[in-house]
């Protein structure tokens, strides 16, 4: 009997400490602005496509596991358009939404002002 009751209250201190652990927060815009940021003299067609700014890519791209985390990529990327809009001309669009495939990243959406991020998956 007394084995009976100590595995219930294991049992009980394991789901109880799979209910308190915290979610993941989905990725921030400050991660995407710094992995990004070695991206910027190749998009202002300053530079030729570096590989730390690929490498960024990469792994913000292994990172966004989850829809949530494309989603806030997405947001982000969207929203430092909205920002910049008056700079970005269509040759600076066409490097940003060339960007993935350049460093061997595929992506199953267009990079673009008008892209929808709640259908992002």
């Amino acid at each position: 009997m007394a084995n009976s009751s100590s595995m219930w209250v294991l049992l009980i201190v394991a789901m109880a400490a799979l209910v308190a652990i915290p979610k993941a927060e989905a990725i921030s815009c400050d991660n995407v602005r710094s992995t990004l940021t070695p991206c910027l003299t190749y998009i202002l067609g300053q530079s030729p496509l570096m590989s730390n700014c690929c490498g960024g890519i990469q792994g913000l791209y292994r990172q966004a596991t989850a829809t949530v985390d494309r989603r806030a990529i997405c947001s982000c990327l969207k929203g430092y358009y909205s920002q910049y809009a008056q700079y970005v001309t269509p040759l600076i669009m066409n490097r940003i939404s060339g960007l993935p495939g350049s460093c061997g990243v595929k992506i199953p959406y267009n990079i673009s002002p008008s892209i929808d991020c709640s259908r992002v998956v």
